[in-house]
């Protein structure tokens, strides 16, 4: 999705976000979208003061890509020179900018490569949607050759690296209570009417869970909990929040937050789990041991994770998968349907 590097550029991010009806559909959305973001936009201007003024997620972003790129010069030299180009969806640099710039770059080669470990439709499948869109509403016949990389959740490297920085946690608390800690993997929530439609994000999300704590002899207790959900419609449950009250109500007091399904600090991370759980709820509540782990980021594993899926892609394939091809049982998104079979087609 993006985030607004500066707090001048919030509103339109929430703007750009309001209006996406992959992600949110509400009546009116032409009307309705600015005003909710206008509505929203100072409070959310306050939050990214709090962490600095911006989110450092285009930093990241950017410094993964080039990173991997370094790695992919050494072990793909018959496809070098390598090249990152980012495109958020809501936030600069945006997706048809960065099209635009590809187009103008006289490139061979691109491959779509989502940065969220499991699909959703209101993730990477807008995503995709918005390339789709970018070359079918301007008419435009593009030379580049595509391929995708549409879900990685289960590669070992990404299990590796959250196995690396668990351990590392653990390793840190006191021995005493150590195996008293509970582990809470919190993803991004979705509305159960996403989910109620096939949407694969809840499965996928579990499996990289499951992985992650069968590495570690599943020492610890953990669950899969979710948060930042917006709206009053019903959502992907238990919220992280929620989780924790409870458990304090049991008597349990020792928690790791692990942010399962973001790649790099971001607002998510830094505001909501650092300061609205970590600080403020934690402090509320009685909560003795509060630990979040560190994102993603620039860790080596994870670097090499991503090198690694993009080696294997240029040499093996598939060029896109049957999964990113086939739409949920109740879809009912008609560009979701034409964007699947606008890859098909670019993607031979």
């Amino acid at each position: 999705m993006g985030g607004p590097s500066t707090l001048p550029e919030v509103g339109d991010f929430l703007k750009n976000l309001f209006m996406d009806r992959d992600i949110i559909q509400l009546p009116f959305q032409s009307v309705l979208g600015p005003l909710i973001a206008k509505r929203r936009t100072p409070d959310i201007q306050e939050k990214y003061g709090q962490i600095g003024g911006g989110s450092p997620i285009l930093k990241w972003t950017r410094k993964q890509g080039d990173m991997m790129c370094a790695v992919l010069d050494k072990i793909c030299p018959e496809s070098a020179p390598h090249k990152a180009y980012v495109g958020f969806r809501y936030a600069n640099p945006l997706t048809e900018i960065t099209l635009e710039q590809m187009e103008k770059d006289n490139l061979e080669r691109a491959i779509a490569f989502t940065q969220y470990p499991h699909y959703s439709c209101t993730t990477t499948g807008s995503s995709m949607n918005a390339i789709y869109k970018y070359y079918a509403e301007r008419n435009i016949t593009t030379k580049l050759n595509w391929s995708v990389i549409d879900r990685w959740g289960t590669h070992p490297l990404l299990v590796d690296a959250f196995v690396h920085l668990i351990e590392k946690e653990l390793e840190s608390i006191d021995p005493e209570i150590r195996d008293q800690v509970i582990i809470l993997f919190s993803a991004h929530s979705l509305p159960l009417r996403t989910v109620n439609r096939g949407d694969p994000y809840p499965a996928e999300v579990g499996a990289t869970v499951q992985l992650i704590m069968s590495k570690l002899n599943h020492a610890n207790p953990y669950r899969l909990v979710w948060q930042s959900k917006v709206g009053p419609l019903p959502w992907l449950e238990p919220a992280t929040d929620k989780a924790i009250e409870s458990y304090i109500k049991s008597g349990k007091k020792h928690f790791i937050l692990v942010p399962i399904a973001f790649t790099s600090d971001h607002i998510e991370t830094l505001h909501e789990l650092d300061i609205e759980y970590g600080e403020d709820l934690a402090k509320k509540l009685g909560v003795e041991t509060y630990r979040r782990l560190p994102a993603l980021n620039d860790h080596p594993i994870f670097i090499e994770a991503l090198a690694d899926l993009v080696s294997n892609h240029l040499k093996k394939g598939p060029r896109v998968t049957g999964q990113l091809l086939s739409r949920c049982p109740m879809c009912v998104n008609e560009t979701c349907g034409k964007c699947k079979n606008w890859f098909s087609t670019m993607c031979k």
